[in-house]
């Protein structure tokens, strides 16, 4: 993957940036156990691409939040992977990694990890959120030096169509472990 470049988000990423969710969330997330659907994913990305909802992500872009960082991974000019990190007075929340399917297990991951600690304070634990049954994401923060605080988590913002919510565990990487 040597084409592949990690660099922070720009407007023109916005189009690519939707795709990356939606797709990694539909390749991820449905859950007959947990009763998330097709269905319920695809109603939750219902509105990815209208006017509104891309001038909100480029407003993001545009007039950032210093607390926030988008970065993005391409493929000559396709984005095909997200990261998201939150610097919290108390703490380092790494919000997501997202990879389009077909460049899972490829290192992007790690790439986009690697420009996420650049921008962590070295000062405050590490944290993630991470779906339970996510067993490839909870392998990929265990291999990044992530462990499993034993907190469970059920957030409304998560909440699906039918009903049914992501149930989620928290992991750490605590100071002076990284």
């Amino acid at each position: 993957m040597e084409n592949i470049i990690i660099t922070i988000s720009k407007v023109e990423d916005v189009w690519g940036i939707q795709d990356v969710y939606y797709k990694s969330w539909l390749a991820t997330y449905p859950n007959n156990k947990y009763g998330i659907t097709v269905d319920d994913i695809e109603h939750r990305f219902r509105d990815r691409f209208t006017q509104e909802t891309i001038d909100k992500r480029k407003q993001a872009i545009l007039n950032p939040d210093p607390n926030f960082k988008i970065f993005i991974a391409k493929d000559n000019d396709k984005v095909v992977g997200v990261c998201r990190v939150e610097l919290l007075p108390e703490k380092n929340q790494l919000r997501t990694i997202y990879l389009l399917p077909e460049y899972f297990g490829k290192g992007i991951g790690t790439k986009l990890w690697k420009q996420a600690q650049k921008v962590f304070d070295p000062n405050k634990d590490i944290y993630v959120e991470v779906v339970t049954y996510n067993k490839r994401a909870i392998e990929f923060y265990k291999k990044l030096g992530f462990v499993d605080t034993g907190k469970r988590l059920v957030d409304e913002r998560f909440k699906m169509k039918s009903g049914a919510i992501f149930p989620e565990m928290e992991m750490v990487i605590r100071v002076g472990e990284k």
